[in-house]
């Protein structure tokens, strides 16, 4: 696996590394950035909405409840780490998809 995402298969958990740029013209994935992927978010950083945007992009993309979507750290900054707890199939397809941006 890359270096921005790693699953660990002992508690089903897929711990994945992002870059997020808030205040996009739209919500993408764009692709690597260092060690991180990079997604813009079409929210500002204001009152927690860029985080509550990527949170909802993710589960919608990954097809999962946003209950299972969280992010460890970096709430308050660009670099993030976000697990996905108990991700599927389609989720981890979806992720080598990215892998390849």
């Amino acid at each position: 696996m890359a270096a921005w995402h790693r699953l660990d298969a002992d508690r089903n958990v897929l711990c994945i590394e992002l870059y997020v740029q808030p205040g996009a013209r739209t919500t993408e994935v764009v692709g690597k950035h260092g060690d991180a992927l990079k997604i813009r978010v079409a929210a500002p950083a204001l009152e927690d909405r860029a985080n509550t945007l990527l949170v909802e992009f993710l589960r919608r993309k990954l097809d999962l409840p946003a209950s299972r979507v969280i992010i460890r750290r970096g709430a308050r900054g660009r670099r993030k780490s976000v697990e996905i707890l108990a991700p599927g199939e389609a989720a981890l397809r979806l992720i080598q998809d990215w892998d390849k941006t």
